[in-house]
């Protein structure tokens, strides 16, 4: 079995008429995922970041790109029962890295944070590990 890279991935899910190589790619990342293979949980992340942050998708077809991996039953993903929590929190409106940290943390008897909206997002969803969100320390704020 071997691994795949997220621009295979993308290569398969994104038809990207507008880039020739795309599609001199396309057929060899076809070939690639008729095969069994391994994907890991960062080639997930870098996948969801292109998709949103160069593709500029909507976050309900990256969720079905995602379900779409997941449902490929000779693909490996890695941390895979995480990794569907997460696809499922990230298609509630929870940002898909977040969801992935918070989901791969289920061990844990809470997930620590400044990020107000992760803990809003979170409490809201009632996901576990219950997220704690910090208050900063005045002892180290300078004043002026």
């Amino acid at each position: 079995m071997r691994a795949l890279d997220t621009n295979v991935l993308a290569r398969f899910f994104i038809d990207d008429a507008d880039d020739p190589q795309a599609a001199r790619q396309r057929p060899a990342a076809v070939a690639a995922l008729a095969e069994r293979s391994f994907v890991s949980v960062t080639v997930l992340l870098e996948l969801e970041w292109v998709m949103r942050g160069f593709y500029e998708l909507p976050a309900k077809d990256i969720s079905r790109v995602l379900r779409a991996l997941a449902s490929i039953e000779h693909i490996t993903l890695e941390d895979r029962d995480a990794v569907l929590v997460a696809v499922d929190a990230f298609g509630k409106g929870l940002d898909f890295a977040d969801a992935l940290h918070l989901a791969r943390s289920s061990r844990a008897s809470g997930f620590a944070t400044f990020d107000r909206r992760l803990a809003r997002r979170a409490k809201g969803l009632a996901l576990s590990p219950p997220v704690e969100l910090l208050a900063p320390s005045a002892a180290g704020r300078h004043r002026r």
